[in-house]
């Protein structure tokens, strides 16, 4: 084989790789929530969900994106294990439409479908028109490098030592173990049972060995879903145990049938001379008929998923929020943007719970003194400051990787509530502090003073508790201006207690600092509240 051919195989394999990124990317930023809201949607139907796990899965081309996301669903609570496992089924249907495509002899187009899709990413400004533009570009490349693999691959067809490895995938547990290793390594079986077709249509491997790396493709797939599970809940990763379940059970079935009967020549026979479409039609063959035969055996499957990973004994400080960080986002994957920006808001939730808290330890050390509250209040503080930490990295991540615009949009929204809600906490901290030192140092405010501090914690639990209902903007900004009038009133009023002595020198000082992070508070409520309500505007 010449360096050519070499250098044709390799950059033929990059564009087909890069096309299958572009197009799938394409199809996801075009789709949007459109897939989050289908899926938290799905009742426990199997037939339902199976349709849905295809229907998507056509969708976005991909049934490693799908699984990522049902883990993410599980991993959240939004959905129950055996809910996910007609999903699963549904994905693995779903993901052959990419072969069958593929199989369609419509190379002479692609420069064609290339050059258009370049076209609407180029001269439009539509943020819709790019998408649909990465989506066509991308079949394009795809197949364009699908060509170019083709071309490259057919002098191997003459190379005796090549011939003599591809020999070998007919056996079945070398070309299982082929296919299940290269799609583990490239993460998608849609690019790899592509790679596979341009293999065989070059003429270097015949389908006989073909269909035994297909069947190892189809467990390959399933490492992406198992590298999204790496430290999600229990049943987050039982959804991964299933997806391997049902791949796993199928090529088994489908290697002995082929091994004892002469199934690959009966599928080679529908369409005799095109053995990229034999692939694409014994790879739909092979999802279609487990997911028939596993049907009826879902919450089998879910339960046996609980028998190889049951339930852990946790120490108890396990189950302590103080003693975690993220507690919703997944910090070793990113996944579906359906499910991470689902759970970034639940953990902006958390993380404004949490500071709440803090705000009302804050105001209560100033009124009846340090307790077991105020201790608790500092440890919250660490654990604010690490979620705002650990949310601004995971938001950096999701905005190099976003290829939604709307979805873009709220990530970087839900950078700044974080920073405002770290902020409040902040405040809350300084509040507290002058609580402790009022009683070290045996400072007191008078009972007035006393009186509107009381005011002051009413009013920030209402507005800290807005942001937390469906409560509009207005109302918000409403109750930032009481704060606003409630600063200016009682500093007039400590003014006039200080003209008439009713203060110590020290008392007017800290009371006079505690207005201004309390009106601080109001102003980094109001920034919270626009940012939701450009969020829910966005989304709308």
């Amino acid at each position: 084989m010449q360096l050519t051919n070499i250098l044709g195989l390799l950059g033929g394999l990059a564009l087909f790789l890069y096309g299958m990124h572009m197009m799938s990317s394409g199809l996801e930023a075009a789709a949007g929530n459109r897939m989050k809201g289908i899926l938290e949607k799905l009742t426990a139907n199997r037939f339902l969900g199976v349709a849905v796990g295809a229907g998507i899965t056509a969708v976005i081309q991909s049934s490693s994106a799908t699984t990522v996301m049902a883990v993410g669903f599980v991993n959240s609570g939004l959905m129950s294990l055996r809910q996910v496992v007609w999903i699963i089924m549904g994905a693995n249907i779903g993901t052959t439409i990419t072969g069958q495509l593929i199989a369609l002899d419509v190379g002479a187009l692609a420069p064609l479908m290339a050059f258009l899709g370049v076209a609407l990413v180029v001269f439009f400004k539509s943020p819709k028109l790019h998408n649909y533009g990465s989506i066509l570009a991308g079949l394009g490349v795809l197949f364009i490098g699908m060509d170019m693999m083709s071309s490259a691959m057919k002098p191997l067809a003459n190379e005796p030592g090549f011939v003599s490895l591809m020999t070998r995938f007919e056996n079945p547990i070398l070309g299982i173990l082929a296919g299940a290793v290269f799609t583990a390594l490239i993460q998608s079986s849609s690019a790899s049972v592509g790679i596979l077709q341009a293999l065989a249509a070059s003429g270097a491997i015949g389908f006989s060995s073909a269909v035994f790396v297909l069947f190892g493709q189809n467990i390959g797939t399933c490492i992406t879903a198992v590298l999204a599970s790496i430290g999600t809940s229990r049943n987050a990763k039982r959804t991964t145990i299933i997806h391997l379940m049902f791949n796993i059970a199928g090529t088994i079935l489908f290697t002995a049938i082929c091994v004892t009967f002469p199934l690959a020549n009966w599928v080679a026979s529908v369409t005799p001379g095109n053995i990229a479409a034999q692939i694409a039609n014994m790879h739909t063959l092979f999802n279609v008929v487990t997911t028939l035969l596993l049907l009826p055996f879902g919450m089998q499957l879910a339960a046996l998923a609980e028998r190889i990973l049951p339930d852990a004994v946790q120490p108890a400080q396990a189950d302590s929020r103080e003693m975690m960080g993220l507690a919703y986002l997944d910090k070793t994957t990113l996944g579906s943007s359906a499910v991470w920006l689902g759970n970034l808001q639940r953990e902006l939730g958390r993380m404004l719970d949490l500071t709440r808290e803090n705000v009302n330890s804050a105001f209560q050390t100033v009124l009846s003194g340090p307790d077991e509250s105020t201790e608790k209040a500092l440890q919250t503080e660490e654990l604010v400051d690490l979620l705002n930490k650990e949310i601004s990295q995971y938001v950096a991540k999701a905005m190099v990787r976003e290829t939604n615009d709307k979805d873009s949009a709220c990530v970087a929204a839900g950078f700044r509530i974080a920073g405002n809600i770290e902020r409040i906490s902040d405040h809350a901290m300084n509040i507290l502090g002058y609580g402790q030192r009022m009683e070290r140092e045996n400072i007191h405010v008078s009972d007035e003073a006393m009186k509107e501090l009381l005011e002051m914690k009413e009013v920030c639990e209402k507005a800290l508790m807005a942001l937390r209902s469906t409560v509009s903007l207005k109302a918000v900004e409403g109750i930032e201006q009481k704060i606003d009038d409630m600063t200016a009133r009682y500093r007039e009023a400590h003014i006039h207690r200080m003209k008439n002595g009713q203060c110590s020198e020290e008392a007017c000082i800290l009371y006079s600092e505690i207005l201004t992070d309390f009106e601080r508070v109001g102003d980094h409520v109001l920034n919270i509240a626009q940012e939701l309500n450009a969020t829910q505007q966005t989304l709308a």
